[in-house]
C-alpha cells in the first residue's frame, strides 16, 4: 500500500484480503451500523416533527418556572 492511498482504497484492499467467513462477519457488522444510523435518523426526525406539538403544551406562563430547572 502506498502512503498516498485514500482511506476507501485501503479499506477495499483489506476487505479483499479477508477470508470468506470474515467477509460475512464484516457484512453483518456493516448492516448493523447502517441500521443503527437509520434508527438514529428516525428518532431524530420524529423528535423534530413533534417539537411544534410539544411547544404548544410546554411554552406557557404556567410552566415557565420549570424552564429555570
Amino acid at each position: 500500500m502506498s502512503i498516498a492511498q485514500n482511506p476507501e482504497t485501503k479499506l477495499i484492499e483489506k476487505i479483499r484480503s479477508l477470508p470468506p467467513d470474515k467477509i460475512m462477519v464484516l457484512e453483518d457488522f456493516l448492516d448493523f451500523l447502517l441500521t443503527r444510523s437509520e434508527e438514529n435518523l428516525l428518532v431524530y426526525t420524529a423528535t423534530k416533527l413533534s417539537e411544534a406539538a410539544f411547544a404548544k403544551i410546554w411554552d406557557n406562563p404556567e410552566d415557565a418556572e420549570y424552564d429555570e430547572l
